[in-house]
């Protein structure tokens, strides 16, 4: 749809995070959208990338997502724009244009519920607890973080606690209903 606006042009798609950003290097678009749910890295993640290599490319996030904690993170990772999916299309097409010219466009309901639950969890938490909730064994998760057994039994006890779980795997629901992950 935002190829037919005389003033836009779509220069090119990606099916998940890496793709996207590849993409992003190769073709250096305006504004890229991007949805939380995407193969391999999430649009939060590629937002969190562009950002950290202070990428031109001004992020949009459009997701189904509407949970306080996914805008707070995709703040953080300096996205320009947060919208849901439902919302109309002149919407969207308004949000980039707003984008491209140096503004934000953020849906302003969930603005509001964004700075009424803050996340609680450390980058470093949340990492653990998201392979934890994948069904990951302490091992296998200090494996892939470089972290020993122990240091990522100390990380889980702390999420548990901050999110008010009783183990790692309501911990883990907790935070993914909330956002935080």
């Amino acid at each position: 749809m935002l190829g037919l606006e005389p003033d836009i042009e779509v220069v090119g798609h990606a099916h998940d995070g890496p793709t996207a950003l590849r993409r992003v290097d190769e073709l250096k678009p305006d504004v890229l959208l991007a949805d939380i749910e995407m193969p391999l890295l999430t649009g939060l993640d590629v937002a969190a990338e562009l950002h950290r290599r202070e990428s031109k490319t001004r992020v949009v996030i459009v997701t189904t997502f509407a949970r306080p904690g996914y805008l707070r993170r995709a703040m953080d990772a300096g996205v320009a724009g947060y919208l849901l999916k439902d919302r109309p299309v002149e919407e969207l097409v308004a949000a980039v244009r707003t984008v491209h010219a140096g503004g934000r466009a953020i849906d302003p309901a969930l603005a509001v519920h964004a700075w009424t639950e803050p996340d609680p969890l450390t980058d470093r938490e949340r990492a653990v607890l998201r392979l934890a909730g994948d069904g990951q064994t302490s091992a296998a998760i200090g494996d892939a973080l470089g972290l020993s057994e122990g240091t990522v039994r100390n990380y889980l006890s702390e999420a548990i606690g901050k999110v008010g779980g009783t183990n790692r795997t309501e911990a883990a629901r907790i935070a993914r209903d909330r956002g935080w992950l």
